[in-house]
């Protein structure tokens, strides 16, 4: 099995109250202030208070285009990325030039070269790292991304391998639009990086590392499902699309889904000490209770972090994942839950386009 070494995750620069940035980005999406009201009350229905933001409110008005927008995506994104690897590093123990493989994921940006292209060198990684950039998975890349390193891993016990998410979500907000996907997303969404660093079997026995074990993973894929989610790009860039019919996909198939990965390894849903999930949204996080049959406070650390930054995309999953550990939630001021029981199960999981689902099972 492979071993999770160190987890890292890190906010964009400017921080703000939810009612703030409604009252800014509802100028963006609704000029004519004809929606206010909608837009009002779409926002505070996300449950979210906070978020954090890559450019100050009054520069995204003054955003030209899609280029000026992806732009500032490859500046901001740099840096955050820079951070959360080296963190992810530094909790691990080890060091650039140790990684063998290194692993990009984003779905708000594109660079050519990709991202972890333009850092590798410059931050100490060997010009013959394996380099994987992800695009187009959007919310489940960060527990599709620990899947991969894992596959890669198991061939590799003595690896080293680096997953590093950056999501600028506030940047694919479009301008006069005021469609019920555009708005939402413009009250859920906020702007964050993660980096997770895991290591093959042997390594992790040699370095002495008692992070949790990744045992298996799963993927879904759904059917009919295409226009649940995802973008439609264009001359303004990315223009977001969202079903109200998320919560429905998921009440059909993610409990059966859950149910059998877990039943190929003994276990059952009331075996699993943590959960760790994407926090999609309200309605996504009932719809996910519901269908597993979760009880309150077992998606509390989710729904804190919701509450607290806002869905950050594939770099959301991540962050909860670091609040897991850490045995805290995003929440300042709020009492966390205690770290994992070693040797307890765990089940890492989020959704996105497709529409499909990743399943991560791990062993604390």
């Amino acid at each position: 099995m492979s071993v999770i070494a160190g987890v890292r995750g890190v906010l964009a620069p400017h921080a703000y109250p939810q009612e703030q940035i409604t009252d800014a980005f509802s100028a963006v999406v609704a000029p004519d202030g004809e929606h206010r009201a909608a837009i009002e009350r779409i926002h505070a229905a996300t449950g979210v208070r906070s978020r954090h933001l890559a450019l100050p409110l009054e520069d995204y008005p003054l955003l030209a285009d899609f280029g000026a927008a992806n732009d500032a995506f490859i500046d901001v994104g740099l840096g955050l990325a820079r951070e959360a690897i080296e963190g992810a590093l530094a909790q691990a123990g080890l060091a650039a030039a140790d990684v063998d493989l290194l692993v990009s994921t984003t779905v708000t940006g594109v660079a050519a070269p990709s991202l972890e292209a333009r850092l590798a060198l410059p931050m100490g990684f060997r010009p013959d790292v394996h380099r994987l950039p992800l695009f187009g998975l959007g919310c489940v890349a960060g527990a599709a991304g620990i899947a991969r390193m894992h596959d890669y891993l198991l061939g590799r016990p003595d690896g080293v391998a680096v997953l590093v998410s950056v999501e600028l979500c506030s940047l694919t907000v479009q301008r006069d639009d005021t469609s019920m996907p555009n708005i939402v997303a413009s009250g859920l969404f906020g702007d964050g990086a993660a980096a997770v660093v895991m290591v093959g079997g042997r390594r992790a026995s040699m370095l002495g590392l008692d992070g949790p074990t990744v045992v298996a993973s799963r993927s879904r894929l759904y059917p009919d499902t295409e226009r649940t989610m995802g973008w439609d790009i264009g001359a303004s860039g990315f223009r977001i699309v969202l079903s109200a019919g998320v919560p429905e996909v998921i009440g059909r198939y993610v409990g059966d889904d859950v149910a059998d990965f877990l039943a190929d390894h003994d276990l059952k849903t009331t075996d699993i000490d943590r959960w760790v999930s994407h926090p999609g949204g309200p309605k996504v996080l009932e719809a996910m209770q519901d269908a597993l049959d979760l009880h309150d406070g077992q998606l509390d650390v989710t729904w804190r972090s919701l509450a607290a930054i806002g869905n950050l995309s594939s770099a959301s999953v991540l962050h909860v994942l670091a609040d897991t550990l850490a045995g805290t939630d995003a929440a300042p001021g709020v009492a966390g839950m205690s770290r994992p029981e070693p040797g307890s199960p765990g089940l890492l999981m989020a959704m996105g386009p497709g529409f499909c689902a990743e399943l991560v099972l791990l062993r604390w």
